[in-house]
């Protein structure tokens, strides 16, 4: 038995590394002992990150509670495998950090399923993340464990990652291959594996008092974690590739990037990416650029180049002035180039051997408690794309089904804000109903036109996600002073806003600047910007009508269709035969009420790709 001792907060902790039959008994005593006591903390130690990649490698599983590690060497086979196999499907309660990530790799690597041990879990990273969502940038702690444990357990805790990448460079080997190539009994690679599950059993104590202390309910905490065994289901499934048209799509954005960067060399720029360049070659064409970076250099990113392009955020023609040929080229260089790394390329490196891939979902992205999918990341995806979406396709004998929430950012904001009028509209108004231009027309009349319908649009959005007058003009193509009356007539017909605006943000100031979401979610504000309290509440609200909707799925029988949450949409993989019939389950999955406003949804029934929804043939 290898046996390492460590200070924790003045205590001495034991991390034990089995060599033999012998030490593997005493191990296996040690788990039943405590598992009888409490939850066991559980971690994995791995070759990287793709769970799913043919040469991906479980190498070591970690069980701990506050004084003893056990550090099971997994890759070692026959009975090393066996005992941990056994306390794996024996231990009542586990304490995970990061629990998708384990869950998946176990469910493939160990055959542990995720029904088997998420029922059986708690997540301390979802603990933390609804104490305080802000990740260290944004003044928070993040969710990782070293920092957290560094807070609330022991402030000399040490940076594993930081101080295995130390390790790894002695030995000549990298961050990118330094896990699965550094030597199984090498004591640091033992001593940390065995740490991360101490302070993990530390921890959870510490973020349960916490939690209890802030008022956020138990009820919560379950809620994130049902919704985290949901998606990692999804992900487990993932989407099948059709990997010949991805391999010509990459070699058609290898060359679009290519014709475009020359277009752009053409007008001065050499570099695509070198923004001095770019700035210097618009002035010289006559473009205004007024706005800075916080450096003081011109500003000349996507939003400053697609206005230059007449073009708004989906990429659609604004019709607002002539488009400039040199912002044209450098947006299309930088997004052909950027759609083929982190799209076309990174589906060809983690395609699985049974053709799928596998995107990662984060329940608890952003700070309002959206999702996220990446690696690669679909939702930052252009809504009219059907180039990157046709890569990904339903199962063979399936279509795509994609069931997407109507307008429900401003469902949502008339129901939190009771905006009267609002309300009325959404409630008799039928499955046709346009609050866009029910809103133009109470402005201007019968006689209300599509420009109005579009500046309204405008301004509501800009309601909901905090963006000033000069953004809004610049995401319409339309002219600020309109905007100003846009928004000014808005403020009139719609006052509640600005009322539920003030209350909301007076609420937060007196919660230390955390508004309480409608479920109780903690969601900090910043104090310069306390205006984004409505974006916060409607965002926030968005997404957990989204997860209700996900528990009603999977109460219906539908999980084994579904694939992505995205956005406001939920993405399935149903039989072709039968698709009608799982539009109508599906929309009703995703019909509700929030505070007596109809949230209703529509199906949508595509091809076997994606991308069909979006007029792709296939």
């Amino acid at each position: 038995m290898q046996t390492y001792r460590h200070e924790v907060t003045g205590e001495t902790v034991t991390v034990h590394v089995p060599e033999n039959a012998d030490d593997l008994g005493e191990f296996t005593e040690w788990v039943r002992s405590a598992s009888r006591r409490g939850p066991v903390a559980l971690d994995t130690e791995t070759s990287g990150l793709d769970v799913f990649a043919d040469r991906y490698r479980l190498r070591t599983v970690q069980f701990g509670d506050s004084a003893d590690a056990w550090v099971i060497h997994w890759e070692r086979g026959g009975l090393f495998r066996s005992v941990a196999r056994l306390a794996l499907e024996n231990v009542r309660r586990f304490l995970i950090h990061n629990a998708p990530f384990d869950w998946l790799v176990l469910d493939r690597h160990a055959g542990v399923s995720v029904e088997s041990l998420a029922p059986r879990t708690t997540d301390t990273r979802i603990k933390a993340v609804l104490l305080d969502p802000r990740q260290p940038q944004e003044g928070g702690l993040g969710s990782a464990l070293k920092p957290l444990a560094g807070y609330y357990v022991d402030p000399s805790a040490p940076d594993t990652q930081g101080d295995l990448t130390s390790v790894f460079r002695s030995l000549g080997l990298t961050k990118s291959n330094g896990f699965a190539e550094i030597d199984l009994r090498h004591p640091i690679y033992n001593l940390y594996a065995g740490l991360d599950v101490i302070y993990t059993a530390r921890l959870d104590p510490i973020l349960t008092n916490q939690l209890a202390h802030f008022g956020v309910r138990d009820a919560l905490t379950r809620y994130e974690h049902e919704l985290a065994r949901l998606c990692t289901i999804m992900q487990r499934r993932g989407l099948v590739l059709d990997e010949l048209f991805t391999r010509e799509l990459d070699d058609v954005l290898a060359r679009e990037a290519a014709e475009h960067a020359e277009r752009a060399a053409r007008y001065g720029v050499e570099s695509v990416n070198s923004n001095r360049q770019i700035a210097e070659a618009l002035e010289g064409m006559g473009e205004s650029l007024t706005e800075r970076t916080a450096s003081g250099a011109v500003k000349v990113d996507k939003n400053v180049l697609l206005a230059l392009a007449d073009r708004d955020l989906q990429w659609e023609r604004l019709g607002a002035r002539s488009p400039n040929p040199l912002a044209e080229a450098v947006l299309h260089a930088k997004r052909s180039g950027k759609w083929r790394s982190t799209y076309a390329q990174t589906f060809l490196e983690t395609v699985d051997s049974d053709g799928r891939c596998h995107p990662w979902i984060s329940t608890l992205a952003a700070r309002t408690g959206r999702m996220s999918v990446s690696r690669p990341a679909l939702q930052t995806l252009p809504a009219s794309d059907q180039m990157i979406r046709r890569c990904l396709l339903a199962d063979e004998g399936h279509v795509i089904l994609s069931t997407d929430f109507e307008a429900v950012e401003m469902r949502v904001l008339a129901a939190l804000a009771n905006v009267r009028q609002m309300r009325e509209g959404f409630t008799s108004g039928g499955d046709e109903f346009d609050i866009h231009a029910f809103t133009a027309q109470l402005i201007k009349g019968e006689n209300a036109t599509k420009r109005d319908r579009k500046l309204f649009k405008g301004a509501g959005f800009g309601k909901i996600y905090g963006g000033g007058v000069s953004t809004i003009a610049r995401q319409t193509g339309a002219d600020e002073e309109d905007i100003r009356r846009a928004v000014a007539a808005y403020d009139r017909l719609y006052p509640e806003i600005k009322r539920a605006s003030a209350r909301w943000q007076r609420e937060a100031r007196g919660n230390g600047f955390v508004l309480i979401s409608a479920v109780g979610r903690r969601l900090p504000l910043d104090r310069d910007r306390m205006y984004s309290v409505v974006n916060y509440a409607c965002q926030s609200a968005a997404r957990d009508l989204l997860g209700q909707a996900m528990l009603n799925m999977e109460e219906a029988g539908l999980l084994d269709t579904a694939r992505l949450p995205i956005h406001d949409e939920l993405l399935a993989s149903v039989p072709a035969k039968e698709a009608e019939e799982y539009a109508r389950e599906y929309e009703r999955c995703m019909t509700m009420d929030l505070y007596g406003v109809p949230i209703v949804a529509k199906a949508e029934i595509g091809g076997r790709s994606w991308g069909s929804l979006y007029g792709a043939d296939y």
